[in-house]
């Protein structure tokens, strides 16, 4: 009954994104299982992240599960999160790039499996709860928290989880051909994760934020840069290449004081302005000493 239910909302989704059913339910139903290496839709983990570093200090991860849209399973989870480990401690390495292959950035977390460890006595809600606990959440705060910064190119469809991907970077710029849907109440019945539902109220509001997810519309990428969810939009052909123009831009300059300033964006989220007055003051103090500043 259980995996019944799953495949049922696993092809409805396949369907709105435009892949096959059949490769959802194949990845449904091994659910909690060890995927059998001749599965022809499981390939290497090295091949699942590309990884590409500029000798202007760039490193470029392209999420490369093209055939689903680049939807996240575990090992692609696990490779980015060993990427970022890597651009952490690579003092070389002074801004990022994320992006996605083939017509679609991500389509959100693998509903299939995708290789997360489960138990059969354990319900669906507690097998997704652990799928966050160990991956999901843990590469939200590893790409928020990043030393250097961050630029998300979305190249097509950014959907379900694959919304809070896209939006958790410090610069975000989108295709012409981008768009933008929340699936999780109107298909699955649950609410937005991967950062959505903090990322979406705090960059559009409530009401915007609210339209997105109780109507799960297709919002492009026109609509997505009016109303504030990317800076900026490009013909998809001169994507890549704006965003390295970007990241060079970025890894140029003070990445201390630049990742300084979307911490205090973030900050004000919470701060009354009496409180951000003596965060900005407390900042000041500590960069105006730094080398850079001198």
């Amino acid at each position: 009954e259980r995996l019944v239910k799953v495949s049922k909302s696993c092809v409805r989704v396949a369907r709105l994104f435009g892949f096959d059913p059949k490769v959802a339910f194949l990845s449904h139903s091994t659910f909690g299982k060890p995927i059998s290496k001749n599965t022809k839709h499981v390939r290497d983990a090295i091949d699942l992240l590309k990884k590409e570093n500029l000798k202007e200090g760039v490193s470029i991860l392209t999420l490369n599960r093209p055939e689903v849209l680049n939807s996240l399973n575990k090992e692609l989870i696990d490779a980015l999160l060993e990427a970022f480990d890597e651009i952490y401690d690579d003092n070389s390495i002074r801004s990022v790039i994320i992006t996605g292959e083939g017509r679609g950035f991500c389509s959100g977390a693998d509903l299939a499996g995708g290789g997360w460890p489960s138990d059969p006595k354990w319900s669906p809600g507690e097998s997704t709860a652990n799928a966050m606990e160990i991956g999901l959440n843990p590469l939200v705060r590893k790409i928020v928290e990043c030393p250097k910064p961050v630029v998300i190119a979305i190249n097509g469809i950014s959907a379900g989880g694959g919304v809070g991907l896209a939006l958790c970077g410090d610069l975000i710029i989108a295709s012409e051909s981008a768009k933008f849907k929340l699936v999780f109440g109107p298909q699955l019945g649950i609410i937005s994760d991967v950062g959505a539902s903090w990322l979406i109220p705090n960059l559009l509001g409530r009401a915007r934020a609210n339209g997105m997810a109780l109507l799960g519309e297709d919002i492009d990428s026109n609509k997505a840069l009016n109303w504030g969810l990317v800076w900026e939009v490009f013909p998809d052909n001169e994507l890549k290449e704006k965003a390295i123009e970007y990241a060079i831009q970025l890894a140029n300059g003070s990445i201390t004081g630049l990742k300084a300033i979307v911490r205090a964006h973030d900050n004000a989220l919470k701060n009354t302005l009496n409180e951000q007055l003596d965060y900005e003051r407390d900042t000041q103090r500590i960069l105006c000493d730094g080398d850079v500043f001198k």
